[in-house]
């Protein structure tokens, strides 16, 4: 689901006025992407939240790390991109 979309392609695209289209196409497929994204990490935040709670209840430090980890990871990565929009 990660796609790369080079600047250079979408002035391309932007630069050729009878293909506008084209640009707006390559344009929501970006926006499109990047909800995608969005709602794929935060529904596996929530998932991981579930597993370390049963890691905890089932004492289990192994599977507890391994997720906290993995959530530590994609809560830094969603913070970057809140940075990012902010900007903007």
């Amino acid at each position: 689901m990660d796609k790369y979309y080079s600047y250079t392609d979408f002035l391309k695209a932007v630069g050729n006025y009878q293909h506008a289209n084209e640009s707006e196409k390559l344009l929501n497929d970006i926006y499109l992407d990047l909800f995608l994204n969005r709602m794929q990490r935060l529904q596996r935040i929530e998932q991981l939240k579930d597993l370390i709670d049963n890691a905890l209840d089932e004492k289990d430090k192994e599977a507890f790390y391994r997720y906290t980890k993995e959530l530590s990871e994609l809560q830094e990565t969603q913070e970057m991109e809140e940075t990012q929009e902010s900007v903007m």
